[in-house]
């Protein structure tokens, strides 16, 4: 009963913060005051003065869509030679070469997408510069740009018969300047607080309490006994010449702190260190635990309430929160069950004990002990149900089944609150859709708060639909075929498939996370893998934008008796059972050749 109860403070603490912080962003992105108006308003009209930008533009959905690939575009340019020559830049106190090209591609093309995939651990491979200047900014830039693109297709349901859906400059200053930088800098602050570092020290090497012995291949040897004085390592009573003591550790340093606020608020995910919020010095206790696992769906949770505030139809962005929210609460259940119960296997002949007495019991794997399964599997569930991918335990440790709800967390499009901005304006496509195929069931005219829905938002919106699926399958069946990918898995058999799907499923989920067994630092996957993300990412802005530029030239039209209502528990549930749909049909054979295969082989 305490370990359901943990489940449902964490729930309960989201849903409190996230209502006042959706009234506030709505404030911010309506240009009205707020209480930081005084500090924060003269540094964005300063921006605007240096940028030289129109703060009355108003774009055309066509040339906003330019606009955001072109700042895009320029980011990954940016961060791709910024990692290539990092080798010959300042700022590098640990003297760090330059990334090669395949690597930098593939990690300037995660960052500006707002993945966040890492094929590299980051505190051996690259520079404080780069991760400063190069990684952090890129989390807060693609953060706004989601969310800018969500208010657009706001303005797209509240303007009427006009081409104007606000400037893209104006929203993503706004967004940084007044909302990510507030927020983030008490984060950081609460994180140092707890623990996590945040220094320019270069890295350090430290003692170890008690020395370890390491066999040839790397291995831990556990019951060793090391003579210091003789330099020997006995094992019952054979001493291992090949066998190494090691005394001396290496701890990483740097401004993790703050770069850690912005991956989990700005549903980023790229970890600090190279294992990510599991780090003790990224996460090192319950506290730190709850506010980076808090952060990652904060915004986006918010975000529903700000849309149901902008569209004046708070009952609307009730309805999509609460769709949103009881998915995330099946999946996290679900988690929660398949890790505590583990598989018959982990009990087998009493080889793990599972049970509950005085401990965490069931599937351990893969999690840290200052966090146990109950955080490990809220932690799971949040960040693959946003586009976040940060972890405090290994997914690929977790059971067939634990495992497969993650990836298809991912899968659905991350549209179960999803990435900042990026998640609700995916939802809201279903949600069109949803009510085009509701209109035709009962014969009337699809719409959708107050706009007639046509073949043209329909086409937009299929397509934002089936990006992510398209992506995905497309990328992980030439991959699953590909002979090199076979070197880089960690297992074989359904599981092997599991790692490849898993990855796919992360890039163009816009997730970042992976099963850790799968070593994806190969020209082939770092080239596959970022060209998923640049689809996934792109195609469905462009077809939020078309949709809004659509939306915004048409007229509203009145309420009737008619109206089918979009706000009502059946509403609800059929936005639910229409996303899981199209992930269930996508997906299923995919599933089945892997999560789906190793749960029913380990059953029988």
């Amino acid at each position: 009963m305490s370990t359901v109860i943990q489940y449902i403070l964490y729930l309960a603490v989201l849903i409190v913060l996230a209502i006042p912080l959706g009234a506030y962003i709505k404030k911010v992105m309506d240009g009205e005051k707020t209480f930081f108006s005084r500090i924060l308003t003269p540094c964005e009209n300063a921006v605007y003065k240096v940028m030289r930008v129109d703060k009355d533009e108003q774009m055309t959905w066509k040339k906003y869509a330019v606009s955001v690939l072109i700042f895009s575009g320029i980011g990954l340019v940016f961060l791709f030679l910024l990692q290539l020559l990092q080798g010959v830049l300042p700022g590098n106190t640990q003297g760090l070469s330059g990334v090669k090209w395949d690597l930098a591609f593939n990690t300037a093309a995660s960052f500006v997408t707002n993945t966040n995939w890492q094929a590299y651990s980051g505190e051996s491979t690259l520079s404080y510069l780069t991760q400063a200047l190069g990684l952090t900014v890129q989390n807060f830039v693609s953060a706004a740009t989601g969310i800018a693109v969500l208010f657009a297709l706001i303005r797209g349901f509240i303007k009427v018969k006009t081409d104007g859906l606000g400037s893209f400059w104006v929203d993503i200053t706004r967004i940084i300047i007044h909302i990510l930088i507030p927020l983030n800098l008490v984060i950081a602050l609460c994180l140092v607080g707890g623990g996590v570092i945040q220094n320019l020290k270069g890295a350090e090497t430290v003692s170890l309490v008690e020395p370890i012995a390491v066999s040839a291949d790397g291995e831990i040897m556990e019951n060793a006994e090391i003579d210091l004085e003789a330099g020997t390592v006995t094992v019952d009573g054979k001493v291992i010449e090949e066998a190494e003591i090691i005394t001396e550790q290496f701890v990483p340093m740097g401004p993790a702190a703050s770069q850690v606020a912005i991956k989990q608020t700005g549903t980023n995910g790229g970890g600090y260190m190279g294992v990510n919020s599991a780090h003790p010095l990224e996460n090192p206790n319950a506290f730190t635990n709850l506010i980076e696992m808090i952060s990652i769906l904060l915004i986006p949770a918010a975000l529903c309430f700000t849309f149901g505030r902008a569209v004046k139809n708070k009952k609307q962005g009730v309805a999509i929160f609460t769709a949103m929210f009881l998915c995330l609460a099946l999946a996290l259940g679900s988690i929660a069950v398949s890790e505590q119960l583990a598989t018959p296997q982990l009990s087998q002949d009493g080889a793990v004990d599972i049970s509950m007495t005085d401990q965490a019991g069931g599937n351990m794997e893969g999690k840290e002990t200052r966090f146990g399964i109950a955080t490990s599997s809220t932690w799971a569930a949040f960040t693959t149900a946003a586009s976040n991918g940060s972890v405090n335990s290994m997914h690929d440790s977790y059971t067939p089944l634990g495992g497969m709800v993650t990836m298809l967390l991912m899968q659905l499009g991350e549209v179960v609150f999803g990435g900042v901005g990026c998640g609700l304006y995916g939802m809201l496509a279903f949600a069109i859709l949803t009510v085009f195929i509701a209109g035709l069931m009962v014969g009337r005219t699809p719409e959708f708060l107050g706009k007639k829905i046509e073949p043209y938002e329909m086409k937009w919106s299929v397509l934002v639909c089936l990006a992510t699926p398209i992506a995905i399958l497309l990328g992980s069946g030439l991959a699953a075929v590909v002979p090199s990918v076979a070197d880089s898995l960690n297992n074989g058999g359904a599981h092997g498939f599991s790692e490849i799907l898993y990855a796919y499923s992360s890039c163009g989920g816009n997730n970042g996370s992976a099963f850790a067994g799968f070593n994806a630092n190969t020209v082939f996957l770092n080239v596959s893998l970022g060209l998923v993300m640049l689809f996934a990412r792109f195609l469905p802005i462009i077809g939020t934008l078309a949709i809004a530029g659509s939306l915004a030239g048409k007229k509203k039209i009145a309420t009737s008796a008619g109206t089918l209502s979009t706000t009502n528990g059946m509403f609800v549930f059929l936005l639910i059972f229409i996303v899981l749909l199209i992930g269930a049909l996508s997906f299923f054979p995919a599933l089945a050749l892997g999560p789906l295969a190793e749960f029913f082989s380990n059953v029988i």
